[in-house]
């Protein structure tokens, strides 16, 4: 059941982010040309997204324990730190600069095209670079 709920969610997910166009590059390059050709209409996905953000935290935390796990899984952290904030700037660029994030990358491999591929293969390659160097 674990597997079927996870898949259910992620094409949940993944279709959201297909009808927002989060997976089209020039959507979200132009979204974040605040200087120039601005399109200000991701601002109605990303202020949704806060929202359901916000009530599902605020129900799902109210639970004794989750669905399919013995127990919630919260990080504790709360320090801002260097490897935070040079990870935040890495994405910030990748995302200014390919249009994509990893959530919206990853589902655009079903939309198709060279550009999805070149990414997820770009984004695997600097996630095995970061197993093997320590910030």
């Amino acid at each position: 059941m674990r597997i079927l709920s996870s898949f259910i969610i992620g094409l949940i997910f993944g279709l959201g982010l297909v009808i927002s166009q989060m997976v089209n590059p020039q959507k979200i390059i132009a979204f974040l040309d605040i200087a120039g050709n601005w399109d200000p209409s991701l601002l109605v996905v990303m202020g949704s997204a806060l929202v359901t953000t916000f009530i599902g935290y605020k129900v799902v935390l109210g639970r004794q324990k989750p669905a399919f796990e013995t127990s919630f899984q919260i990080p504790t952290k709360t320090v801002i730190d260097r490897p935070l904030l040079i990870g935040s700037a890495i994405f910030g660029a990748g995302w200014g600069l390919a249009g994509l994030c990893p959530g919206p990358g990853i589902t655009a491999l079903a939309v198709g095209g060279l550009a999805p591929l070149a990414y997820v293969a770009a984004m695997l390659v600097g996630m095995q670079a970061r197993t093997l160097v320590k910030v």
